[in-house]
């Protein structure tokens, strides 16, 4: 049996949209589908699908409903379909399965099985990028509001400019420096075809490190710009290096972001591995 996972509050799809969405789930031969209300509920539904030997698990939603599930499904043979209904659809977009959700129903029922790479941070896995500094900022003053979507990702974006101060950082016990931002990045974008990590491999065992010095305004319009361009790696401002492993020393409770989702760091140390080739999902390659 195929289980989806669907998640109603994801995106901006309208009600009618979204009742749409949930028949054309129903509609599947020898389907379960199971409808989140509150956070962190999707692992929990994802370790019920496997109790019940499900043949597939489905997210359907953004991707921190993504992460939730897959969370769970790490290390089993049951693979992860997903159809993309967030903000920002980052895993989503670098497998380059389609945004439309029959299209997607249609990838995730009938797509190819691939292994990809899983990134943890302090255990926790994270499948597309995870940061602090500017980036997990944004992230933060986002997740307040009550809209979605790209323009209102750019709106907190420009806010968090005007008054953002760059962070200090030590990285594998070196000295600490002053850093704008820092990614960890396994798929090669945020979303919204933002590349942050213009050449990451989901499949390579390599995790990439995004280092960006502090910016001044002009310069971080430009970082911008590079940004969908896929360009940033060319930034003198930015450094890109390949690594398995990783320590950062930070702050406690300091902004952090995981798979787009804000939460607040709990160590003053982030210890970052990759666990290669340790999640089934279903791509359309």
């Amino acid at each position: 049996m195929i289980h989806f996972i669907f998640n109603p509050h994801a995106g901006q799809q309208k009600s009618a949209q979204k009742s749409k969405i949930l028949q054309l789930l129903r509609d599947v031969p020898n389907s379960l589908v199971w409808i989140t209300t509150q956070p962190l509920e999707a692992t929990q539904m994802a370790q019920k699908a496997i109790a019940q030997k499900a043949e597939k698990v489905v997210a359907v939603g953004g991707d921190g409903t993504i992460n939730e599930v897959a969370s769970a499904l790490l290390e089993t043979t049951i693979p992860l379909g997903i159809i993309p209904l967030g903000s920002g659809n980052g895993l989503a977009r670098h497998l380059g399965i389609p945004l439309q959700p029959k299209e997607a129903l249609q990838v995730a029922l009938t797509g190819k099985e691939i292994a990809i790479d899983v990134g943890l941070i302090n255990n926790r896995p994270f499948f597309c990028t995870m940061g602090i500094g500017f980036d997990a900022k944004v992230a933060t003053l986002f997740s307040t509001s009550t809209k979605r979507g790209f323009m209102n990702y750019v709106k907190a974006t420009l806010k968090t400019l005007f008054h953002y101060r760059s962070i200090s950082i030590s990285i594998n016990k070196g000295p600490f420096e002053k850093i704008f931002s820092i990614t960890i990045a396994n798929a090669n974008q945020f979303g919204n075809n933002a590349y942050i990590s213009p050449h990451s491999d989901i499949q390579d065992a390599q995790l990439e490190v995004v280092k960006i010095k502090p910016l001044n305004f002009f310069h971080a319009g430009i970082i911008a710009v590079q940004l969908f361009l896929k360009k940033i790696h060319t930034s003198p401002k930015v450094a890109i290096t390949s690594i398995k492993s990783i320590q950062i020393q930070y702050q406690s409770n300091q902004p952090l972001h995981i798979d787009g989702e804000a939460l607040l760091t709990t160590q003053d140390h982030l210890d970052i591995t990759i666990d290669p080739l340790s999640l089934l999902i279903v791509a359309p390659y």
